[in-house]
């Protein structure tokens, strides 16, 4: 895929679950991107991960300009005109 924002999922396996982890935190620390959620699993004698990251066509934001969304009462409010 040549749009990278489109790639959001991760795979990542170790011989140990130390070796896992730095592998996670290197990746991490080289892509400046976090991961929605981890899944690991052993599997002959590996331990491996597969994980989302946050995509960057999410943005968050905090309404303070008209064209962003806000949260008024708990729910978002979405519009051009606030």
């Amino acid at each position: 895929m040549p749009d990278e924002n489109k790639r959001n999922l991760q795979y990542f396996e170790s011989t140990s679950m130390r070796g896992l982890y730095e592998c996670m935190e290197d990746w991490q620390n080289e892509n400046n991107k976090r991961l929605l959620s981890v899944s690991i699993q052993c599997d002959g004698g590996k331990y491996y991960c597969i994980a989302p990251t946050n995509p960057t066509e999410v943005i968050i934001c905090n309404g303070v300009s008209g064209d962003q969304a806000s949260v008024m009462d708990g729910e978002l409010s979405v519009c051009d005109f606030c």
